[in-house]
């Protein structure tokens, strides 16, 4: 199985030493996205707003994979508060309509103060 990673360049994966994602086959694993602007180096403090900036890198992520966000299976939502289950949950209700994948969600500590939403997926490239 041939894997190719893609990276964000993002601080945090040098740091980390890690990649944005892997694509392995048909299967794309995306890491652990924050609501982060990298391009801008800044991060909102709405969690509704970091949830859809953290959605954009991943679909940014998933365009370079070959893949969609509509070719996600399973979901993993992690926020700094229980507060934040609500609108963060209504993000990706619009964002996924019926197509509605696999989801948990856990509420912790991010090292980061300014976080509260982390998002991470993995894909099933869909081939016609």
């Amino acid at each position: 199985m041939a894997r190719r990673r893609i990276s964000t360049g993002s601080h945090f994966e040098e740091l980390a030493g890690y990649c944005r994602a892997i694509v392995a086959d048909d299967w794309v694993f995306v890491s652990g996205t924050a609501g982060f602007d990298f391009k801008g180096g800044t991060i909102s403090d709405d969690p509704a707003e970091q949830a859809i900036q953290s959605l954009k890198t991943i679909d940014e992520t998933l365009t370079q994979a070959g893949a969609t966000l509509a070719d996600i299976v399973r979901l993993r939502v992690y926020v700094s508060d229980r507060a934040h289950v609500e609108p963060v949950s209504r993000v990706l209700a619009r964002t996924f309509g019926a197509n509605r994948p696999t989801n948990t969600t856990i509420v912790c500590q991010f090292a980061v103060p300014e976080m509260k939403v982390e998002l991470e997926a993995t894909a099933l490239i869909q081939r016609s």
